[in-house]
């Protein structure tokens, strides 16, 4: 058969649609990585650990099927029930099952623009109309948004957002749940490295799920473990939606040892902000334009605007950094918090580069 002789049987919204584009994963040894916000940590004692005490045999048996051992180890931190937890192969598990529960043709859903590129190519998956709404010049809530949420069922935000990194005031949040008449998942990636969280919000909200991961803060991309808390009938639910055994035997251990490791997380987590603030200094010394971050990167704009030259020019220099060829995102490079050595070699480029433009 011809190679030009295939025909398609896809759904025509599929054979149409752009698929997710992830962050580059390059393997170069003398790499510094710093666009898909990984953490520059290794994973806490607890998980190396567990993991040399995993019995192989135990792997020929299929895995708790709700991942209830680790849906009590997170219930307990958030002084909930198993019953409000439901833990995915990652977040983006979460998200999907969320778009599954709460969408279709004729369910609209809503999601900030700029934000998680993710949120629209999971709506086209599944077909369902997407509404977007712009964020302010400053990537501030539009203060309509209420006014703009109406007709859709699902709102999708991250808080802090990504790629932009800032944050939204609890308080806007509450509006939000409290009037909109649809359900309102609130992306909690970063949530760690901010300055307060929602998740209290599934004590007060029925319409309200959160989602967390271990990929960022826990230093577990590699792993894929994410949970979302939410009222106990929106996770009943979601668990008819999720598959079988979404989440493996050796993922439910690793995740209960990184839960109760918590020394250890908090001090990465400290560790980060410092970079992160470093960093910021360094980029706003050589004029970089930064957006205020409660993350672990920073969206910041190089003194010329041009992001794609930024982002080239570090490339080169394999130095790895994250760009959005988008109209509101352009202008800017988005760069993972690394560790404080990495954060140093990556600003004495970025002087030879930009360095003209000092204060």
């Amino acid at each position: 058969m011809k190679s030009d002789s295939y025909t398609s049987y896809f759904r025509k919204d599929i054979d149409e649609m752009e698929g997710y584009a992830p962050g580059e994963q390059l393997n170069i040894p003398e790499l510094i990585k710093l666009n898909t916000n990984e953490n520059p940590f290794p994973p806490c004692p607890g998980v190396f650990q567990a993991l040399a005490n995993v019995d192989p045999e135990r792997l020929r048996l299929y895995p708790n099927p709700t991942s209830d051992p680790v849906r009590d180890e997170i219930a307990k931190m958030f002084g909930l029930t198993r019953d409000n937890v439901i833990a995915c192969n990652g977040s983006d598990d979460t998200l999907s099952i969320t778009v599954r529960c709460f969408s279709s043709a004729t369910l609209p859903i809503a999601c900030l623009r700029p934000s998680y590129t993710l949120y629209p190519t999971l709506a086209a998956l599944h077909g369902a109309p997407v509404k977007y709404i712009d964020l302010a010049d400053d990537f501030g809530m539009p203060d309509d948004v209420l006014d703009q949420l109406k007709g859709t069922n699902l709102f999708l935000i991250a808080r802090p957002n990504a790629p932009t990194g800032n944050s939204f005031p609890r308080e806007l949040m509450e509006n939000i749940c409290a009037n909109y008449r649809g359900m309102v998942l609130i992306d909690e990636a970063y949530a760690d490295f901010a300055a307060d969280n929602c998740a209290d919000f599934v004590n007060r909200f029925p319409n309200v799920i959160v989602s967390r991961t271990f990929s960022k803060s826990r230093s577990l991309a590699g792993l894929r473990f994410g949970f979302a808390l939410a009222h106990p009938r929106t996770i009943a639910g979601m668990m008819k939606m999720k598959d079988s055994y979404n989440v493996s035997y050796l993922t439910q251990t690793l995740a209960i040892a990184a839960l109760r490791d918590t020394e250890y997380f908090t001090d990465c987590v400290d560790k980060i902000r410092m970079a992160r603030e470093m960093l910021l200094a360094g980029l706003l010394d050589l004029g970089f334009e930064v957006v205020p971050s409660e993350t672990n990167f920073l969206f910041a704009a190089p003194p010329d605007g041009d992001g794609e030259r930024c982002f080239r020019e570090l490339r080169a220099r394999n130095i790895l950094v994250r760009y959005f060829p988008y109209p509101r995102t352009k202008r800017y490079v988005r760069i993972s918090i690394g560790t404080s050595n990495q954060v140093v070699k990556l600003w004495a480029v970025l002087a030879e580069l930009y360095g003209d433009n000092r204060k």
